[in-house]
């Protein structure tokens, strides 16, 4: 049998999810990271004047063909899929598994939402863009009344759901109202997710939507709401509330800006810096998709939104990386530390002083396998 590859990354500046080195070796050894023993490795990267970082980690996206491939040349290692159709998601996890130079996948696969509510019309509008219609295509599963949940839940966990997006959407930042599901039915599926052993992400992008999903227990939320301006106190209220539940928002605040939405950008850098000081855990995501935020390029403009939010270029860096990693239950990434998976993002400069550096991108590797040419 064939050893495993040994890659030593000398003398680099480390940010190992939390803390920064200033200057140190990392082995990587096969698919892994190992402890310096001091026996010759097969490969030397110099990494003086340089950073490395764990794999980026998007926590919102939806995924289509080619997705992966383009999210990991950013240094995005995995992608956490907010909704995708069975069809396309069977292909996209087949490929993950196979393929190193592409990002790896989880997803929430078919997300509970009202018989034609949110986004209904938003996958009707896109199929036929997409190479397979099928993939973005109804119709697909929806849920209507309380007592259906416990079933709707089971279907998620036979599909291969790795955890469950609940979706409280009226439309007030569309064209028109749109059903969505009532406050009784959420916190069903709330329940019935949490008695399975399945994490709960509600979309909710308004304060009123965002009060339902708190009042229904939810694990996390899949945006920030952008309807509090500064100023406002629903937004500390809100925030006070979340922070005493445990619940983590996910950012997404590139999304408010590609929309060409000025206002909710505003509003939602303001919420994120309430959040934050209330110590709400934020996790950096995009709801990155077929067109705009572009997958793996979103990311890092989270990551300079949420430096310009308040947090310091290490928690934003965090947000990118540990965060996610903790709260989605993805213990083999999101740290640089012996026995971790070996996602990981070398750049140019120190990201931990200005966040742009991410995008000084020099290397990537994924399961231990470099994407450097």
């Amino acid at each position: 049998m064939r050893s495993a590859l040994r890659t030593l990354i000398r003398d680099v500046r480390v940010f190992d999810g939390a803390q920064a080195v200033a200057c140190a070796d990392v082995l990587v050894v096969g698919d892994h990271i190992a402890e310096p023993d001091g026996r010759p490795a097969d490969v030397e990267v110099d990494g003086t004047g340089r950073t490395l970082l764990p794999g980026l980690i998007d926590a919102h996206t939806h995924t289509f063909d080619g997705s992966l491939a383009q999210a990991l040349t950013f240094g995005v290692t995995t992608e956490l899929d907010m909704f995708c159709l069975p069809p396309n998601l069977a292909r996209q996890r087949a490929l993950a598994a196979a393929r190193d130079d592409i990002a790896d996948l989880r997803s929430a696969g078919v997300l509970a939402t009202a018989p034609g509510g949110h986004p209904s019309a938003v996958i009707a509008a896109i199929a036929p863009m997409l190479e397979r219609s099928e993939d973005a295509d109804g119709p697909f599963e929806t849920i209507t009344h309380a007592e259906d949940a416990a079933a709707f839940v089971a279907a998620r966990i036979a599909e291969g759901s790795d955890y469950l997006k609940i979706v409280i959407d009226e439309g007030a930042t569309g064209r028109a109202p749109v059903p969505t599901l009532g406050p009784d039915t959420v916190k069903a599926l709330a329940d019935a997710a949490r008695a399975a052993g399945m994490r709960t992400i509600a979309h909710a992008v308004t304060a009123k939507e965002t009060a339902i999903a708190l009042d229904a227990g939810v694990d996390g939320l899949a945006h920030i709401w952008a309807d509090t301006a500064p100023g406002d106190p629903a937004a500390d209220e809100l925030a006070e509330r979340a922070a005493a539940q445990g619940v983590f928002v996910v950012s997404a605040i590139v999304n408010y800006e590609v929309s060409g939405s000025p206002d909710r950008v505003a509003n939602a850098r303001h919420v994120a810096g309430v959040l934050h000081r209330a110590g709400v855990p934020l996790l950096a995501g995009t709801d990155a998709n077929p067109f705009a935020p572009l997958h793996g390029d979103g990311l890092h403009r989270e990551l300079e939104l949420l430096t310009q939010a308040g947090l310091s270029p290490r928690e934003a860096l965090a947000a990118g990386t540990s965060v996610p990693a903790r709260h989605f239950g993805l213990a083999d990434r999101g740290h640089i530390a012996p026995g971790l998976r070996a996602d990981l993002l070398l750049v140019d400069g120190d990201p931990t002083q200005d966040i742009t550096a991410t995008r000084a991108i020099t290397n990537v590797w994924r399961r231990g396998i470099s994407q450097s040419p």
